[in-house]
């Protein structure tokens, strides 16, 4: 999967589309957002950048357009957390695991999932 770098307002509108868990229209989208303030232009503008950074899809069905993610949440966290290795922890997952919890022992499950991430072949 290649890294695709989503903004914290545009990360906004993926998690309402990911929660959704199927296709929506802007207008579906500005109505779940809409605690955020944004005007349709904005909240069709994050639209517009996360279509063309690959992270949406959107589908025309008579006048209106549908969003789908192109990538999972999963995939988008995973991706961030091995550019975060790799740019603070020059790629070292173990520096990685020790600032996060501290120098404090790994239970089993935490080496488990950290061993998951990063076992992970990248596309």
């Amino acid at each position: 999967m290649k890294n695709i770098n989503i903004g914290e307002a545009e990360l906004e509108i993926m998690k309402v589309i990911w929660k959704a868990k199927k296709a929506m229209t802007s207008v579906e989208i500005g109505l779940a957002v809409e605690d955020k303030g944004w005007k349709k232009t904005t909240i069709a503008t994050f639209l517009t950048r996360l279509s063309e950074k690959g992270a949406l899809k959107a589908e025309k069905q008579g006048k209106l357009y549908y969003y789908t993610p192109v990538i999972t949440e999963k995939e988008y966290r995973r991706s961030q957390v091995k550019n975060l290795i790799k740019t603070l922890y020059n790629g070292s997952a173990k520096e990685f695991a020790l600032s996060l919890f501290d120098e404090k022992k790994l239970s089993e499950k935490d080496i488990e999932e950290l061993s998951a991430i990063f076992n992970t072949e990248e596309e």
